[in-house]
């Protein structure tokens, strides 16, 4: 595992969204003791969105990491912590612009099952 998702603001179409997932890979695997070659991320441009009482003047973006079971809360805890700062690392921040950023973890069901198919 972990399957990583990303949910972007339009307004930060200027961030190099790949090397954040690559950034981010290292801190999962040190922090959530998940192996390198399992973490897979997704981003995700968002359209419609409103903070408050509208979306002027604000950009969100939101981190979805769903792991195999067995983290402790103080773990997950850590692991949302790293990610809110490698966020802040990446993003330049932009004039009159507020960001909103968040990370979350989540446990994968024991249904959860998975297939690689090579072609």
């Amino acid at each position: 595992m972990p399957q990583i998702t990303v949910e972007r603001s339009p307004r930060l179409d200027h961030v190099d969204w790949e090397q954040f997932a690559l950034a981010l890979h290292p801190v999962v695997v040190e922090v959530a003791a998940a192996r390198t070659e399992a973490c897979k991320t997704r981003v995700l441009r968002t359209e419609d969105e409103a903070v408050g009482a509208g979306a002027e003047g604000h950009a969100i973006v939101n981190v979805s990491l769903a792991l195999l079971p067995g983290r402790t809360e103080e773990t997950k805890a850590r692991l949302t912590e790293a990610v809110v700062d490698l966020l802040r690392k990446h993003i330049e921040p932009v004039d009159g612009l507020t960001l909103h950023l968040s990370a979350e973890v989540r446990e994968l069901d024991a249904s959860y099952q998975k297939a690689v198919v090579a072609g």
